[in-house]
């Protein structure tokens, strides 16, 4: 009888023993693995965009596709190391070791905890690190002064590092030829500038916005823009000073201040381009320079190729340029030690001007930083030391009361009076500013400019590639001295003479301005000679840190400071940079839910 009788076993076939089957996942549906595609798509796309140049890892696409691309990257890790584990500890089970099986078990949950925390933990490992880097000896987040603007108190940062492509010291060509500076990358910075600092969705309306407030503050009326109307565009011209920096005759710059950055002729020509073909001013009613400097060729023929009206200033008569002439308005200093000297006069493009454009270039300084406020020191029609047309004369030399140790020429720490102060509050210079616009795309260590690299997230070693903008001298100034003094530190607190020699001086100003209608220094600011006191000229505060980079109104603690570096519409903090990471761990958490099934499919 063929078979066997109930209850008789059937010999075990003899095979190899293996270990515990490895999870292999199954998809049922096409859906299923569409989130793993896209954390491997865009893992993909991630390395392609940011390892040519790491700096556009601070793109909005790439804030997207980071955090699921390095959900996915953990997830592998997360995968592998938590199915090796649990293979152990089942392994150890069999064989009656616990103890082994229990360590092996606490292996499994590390990797997925890894895979959760691998996430997170990038951003949250740099704000820790950077918590301490961004404190200072001032109090972050408590605003001083009254902010002013449109929006009050908010400053814009427009940040592309495509706007830069200078391979120095590889190249032997400078900063301002050929392809170095992408310009239509330029224009659409500014662009984003101007209707980011109103909220505005175009740029017609951005600039009828800034143009109406001005007028309402400064005139009483709620007018934009009337044709006849004149512009004056302050630029840095530092490096083409009238002490010899380029040559007098033809204009060239000479001695390798070719290399240095003064205000770059691509911001300036982004700017023309929003002037001219947007708000509709006529190219003759511009007039653009530095009131003590020389024109160089370099720039002027940039500039002059696309708008041959416009009025571009020179110190001295040359063909091409406008020369320089004194006014009738009269600049008073407010303290004793200017009595008895030369009375200052502002030049006759300012003073005929009906707004003021200033635009200067971010660099560190023997007195720590040079933005705004300093660019003013060529506003007037001599030299801060007194030289004018290739005369010197006794004028009140503006470099005495400059921040510096106590055996230079200037005032180490704070409390003091500085005519800074003086120029940013003058009814016809700084108080007829309509924006300041600072060029950063290539800033310098001091005041001479050579570039220098920026290696502080979000630049990596790469050149700033920024523009920031705003309608409050004070706060501008203030993330100024924030980015600078992050880059920076002993220059900013040092400047020449080596870190915290300046004894917090490099801001003096700033606090002054701030509080101009009652300043630590007890100056009565009067540069009008009038007997009216200055009053607040803008509102003043440090960031919470460098990571985060906000201020009183992106927290929503105070009425200081808003930084917005993102579309302004957007709910999100501007400059928030661990918000993204949500997005990654809502995909590592899918993940790990197929990966449990998939084991427990398994064990089943």
């Amino acid at each position: 009888m063929h078979g066997r009788f109930h209850g008789e076993r059937c010999p075990k076939k003899r095979v190899a023993q293996r270990g515990p089957p490895v999870p292999r996942m199954h998809f049922r549906s096409r859906a299923g693995i569409l989130l793993p595609l896209c954390g491997l798509l865009s893992l993909i796309w991630f390395l392609v965009r940011v390892v040519p140049k790491p700096s556009r890892a601070m793109y909005p696409c790439m804030s997207a596709a980071a955090p699921m691309a390095s959900s996915f990257v953990v997830w592998l890790l997360g995968l592998a190391g938590s199915a090796l584990a649990v293979g152990r500890a089942r392994r150890q089970v069999y064989q009656s070791r616990y103890a082994t099986a229990a360590v092996c078990l606490g292996l499994a949950v590390a990797s997925a905890w890894f895979c959760v925390v691998g996430v997170m933990g990038p951003n949250a490992s740099i704000m820790v690190l950077s918590a301490g880097a961004g404190l200072t000896d001032d109090p972050v987040n408590e605003p001083i002064g009254t902010a002013r603007g449109y929006k009050p108190g908010r400053v814009v940062w427009i940040f592309d590092p495509d706007a830069t492509d200078w391979d120095w010291p590889l190249t032997t060509e400078f900063w301002w030829q050929g392809n170095h500076t992408d310009q239509l990358a330029v224009d659409e910075m500014v662009s984003k500038a101007i209707r980011w600092l109103t909220g505005k969705q175009t740029e017609k309306a951005a600039w009828d916005a800034l143009l109406r407030h001005f007028n309402r503050k400064r005139r009483k009326r709620n007018i934009g823009y009337l044709p006849g109307e004149r512009f004056f565009i302050k630029m840095n011209l530092a490096n083409c000073n009238i002490t010899g920096s380029s040559n007098p005759s033809s204009r060239e710059l000479r001695d390798g201040r070719e290399q240095r950055a003064d205000t770059s002729p691509h911001v300036i020509k982004a700017l023309l381009k929003q002037l001219v073909h947007v708000v509709g001013v006529n190219e003759s009613d511009i007039f653009i320079g530095d009131t003590t400097a020389y024109f160089p060729n370099q720039y002027y023929d940039i500039l002059h190729m696309e708008f041959p009206s416009v009025n571009y200033i020179d110190h001295y008569l040359a063909e091409g340029r406008h020369p320089v002439s004194e006014s009738y308005l009269p600049v008073y200093w407010s303290t004793p030690d200017a009595a008895g000297k030369e009375l200052d006069y502002l030049p006759d493009c300012i003073a005929q001007a009906d707004y003021i454009i200033n635009v200067p270039v971010m660099k560190g300084h023997a007195a720590g930083i040079t933005v705004c406020a300093k660019n003013h020191y060529g506003s007037l029609i001599r030299s801060p030391v007194g030289t004018i047309w290739g005369e010197n004369y006794d004028y009140y030399n503006l470099h005495d009361n400059l921040p510096s140790p106590p055996d230079s020429y200037g005032l180490p720490g704070r409390g003091y009076y500085r005519p800074l102060v003086d120029l940013m509050g003058h009814r016809e210079l700084g108080a007829k500013t309509v924006l300041y616009l600072v060029d950063a795309l290539y800033c310098g260590y001091y005041w001479q400019g050579e570039p220098y690299r920026w290696h502080s997230p979000p630049f990596y070693g790469d050149w700033p590639s920024s523009v920031f903008a705003s309608q409050d001298p004070v706060a501008i100034d203030s993330v100024g001295y924030d980015f600078l003094k992050m880059e920076w530190p002993a220059i900013v607190s040092g400047g020449l003479w080596g870190a915290g020699s300046l004894e917090g001086a490099a801001q003096d100003y700033i606090h002054e301005a701030a509080l101009a209608d009652s300043p630590p220094s007890d100056t009565f600011y009067d540069p009008e000679g009038d007997g009216i006191r200055m009053e607040s000229l803008g509102v003043h505060e440090h960031w919470n840190n460098e990571t985060e980079k906000q201020y009183s109104r992106n927290l929503g603690t105070g009425e200081g400071i808003e930084l917005i570096s993102s579309e302004p519409m957007t709910k999100e903090p501007p400059c928030s940079v661990p918000a993204v990471s949500y997005i990654g761990c809502a995909a590592i958490m899918f993940y790990l839910v197929c990966f449990h099934s998939i084991l427990m499919k398994k064990q089943s």
